[in-house]
């Protein structure tokens, strides 16, 4: 009886722990999310104070991923080295800064600036967080470790545009929203000091984040050579191509094909974040229960795909138009945490942080690369290639997750014969 209860409360504190654990780290991706969105609310009013174009836009947005993307790859081994802990003050640091550039930016090159601090501090969130996640949450809680921290990537995405554009409206002054996110910053900086046991990864490292015992070691590049590891890149570098192209233009194009008030666009992006944030809630449960992710992957994003190309067709009613664009994140958002179990799958014991920070750069790659292509669509009157172009890649994405899939299943071990 004695050995039941022990159990019990044993069992009762990890379960707290975990909790502790997952709500930390969600809150603190969740705001490397809200900063990705920085600058593109205000877009408009960067337009009618500064004269950009559509193209100079998207070359802001480019710089903070061309910069995000190197300083992931690169902060994997950082985390690996000295631990993730320390990394997430100095990228809640960062944004703090970036926020008080963007605030006091006089034209195009202060812009340039907050989004390059931006992308400094958003640098080194998947490599920290999945290294902290893999090392101190019980393999039971996992799989819903890694639904919690997509989700809360959507709702930072979601509430960025609510947050600035709502100060800017209520105020009338666009760059007191950058003193909100500013704060915002600082108050996420306190709650990881105070919640600073719960994302020590020196502390409880678990069976199934170690290498094998006796395992020869290998050298620290060595996890380049995988093809899984290239293909996951190449996943997230289409996925997320597509994912630029709703977060920086899905506005202004439903405002031309179909007449909506910008006003009403701009939230548009809110609704697709929410409804990948609710796919993300379904997703958490169906990867426990299937092996071959690959395949859930697969139908969520051609659901996804299908309503970005009905959405460029231009057929539709105006606000329906606005709903089926948003409802598309949840196929997005139901593919999430599929994929970031098939990359932990493809990770090599021991590098945790060098295979998530490499594979995430492709996210970051992809955002940089493909928002001048959009905003160039823009400027030339091709608002409906926002949505067809988005839907292309994430087939392409489809095919990745496909060859990671048949990969991993040749690696399996397989049955001995009876």
């Amino acid at each position: 009886m004695n050995a039941t209860l022990a159990a019990s409360l044993d069992a009762g504190l990890q379960r707290r722990r975990d909790v502790t654990t997952i709500s930390t780290i969600g809150v603190a991706h969740g705001t490397s999310h809200f900063f990705h969105m920085l600058l593109p609310p205000l877009f408009p009013a960067f337009i009618q104070a500064f004269g950009l174009s559509y193209s100079e836009l998207g070359l802001l947005v480019t710089t903070f991923f061309v910069i995000s993307g190197a300083g992931q790859a690169l902060s994997g081994f950082v985390v690996d080295r000295i631990g993730a802990r320390p990394v997430l003050f100095a990228a809640m640091a960062s944004f703090f800064l970036a926020s008080v550039a963007a605030g006091l930016a006089q034209g195009f090159g202060g812009l340039m600036l907050a989004a390059a601090l931006a992308g400094v501090g958003n640098a080194p969130f998947h490599p920290a967080d999945f290294t902290i996640l893999n090392k101190r949450v019980s393999q039971a809680r996992l799989g819903h470790a890694f639904s919690v921290h997509g989700i809360s990537g959507n709702l930072g995405w979601a509430l960025a545009p609510v947050f600035s554009i709502g100060i800017a409206e209520a105020t009338g002054n666009w760059r007191l929203a950058y003193l909100g996110t500013g704060l915002v910053a600082l108050a996420v900086m306190a709650l990881l000091f105070w919640q600073r046991a719960a994302i020590d990864d020196r502390q409880g490292s678990w069976g199934h984040a170690k290498a094998a015992s006796g395992a020869p070691s290998e050298h620290a590049m060595a996890f380049l050579k995988l093809p899984s590891v290239w293909l996951c890149f190449s996943f997230f570098f289409w996925t997320t191509a597509a994912l630029s192209a709703i977060q920086s233009f899905a506005s202004p194009a439903l405002h031309q094909v179909y007449g909506l008030p910008l006003a009403l666009t701009a939230y548009v992006v809110t609704g697709y974040m929410l409804a990948g944030a609710a796919g993300m809630v379904v997703g958490g449960f169906l990867v426990t229960r299937v092996e071959r992710l690959e395949r859930t992957i697969a139908v969520a994003m051609l659901f996804a795909a299908a309503l970005l190309l009905l959405t460029a067709t231009g057929w539709l009613p105006g606000l329906m138009a606005a709903a089926v664009a948003a409802l598309a994140g949840f196929g997005t958002g139901l593919a999430g945490p599929s994929r970031d179990m098939l990359i932990k799958r493809a990770a090599p014991p021991g590098a945790t942080g060098r295979v998530y920070g490499t594979v995430y750069s492709g996210l970051d790659i992809g955002f940089a690369l493909a928002a001048p292509v959009f905003g160039a669509l823009l400027d030339h009157g091709q608002p409906r290639g926002v949505f067809a172009g988005a839907a292309l890649a994430l087939l392409l994405g489809i095919g990745s997750a496909a060859w990671v899939g048949v990969g991993l299943a040749r690696r399996a071990p397989r049955p001995a014969a009876a």
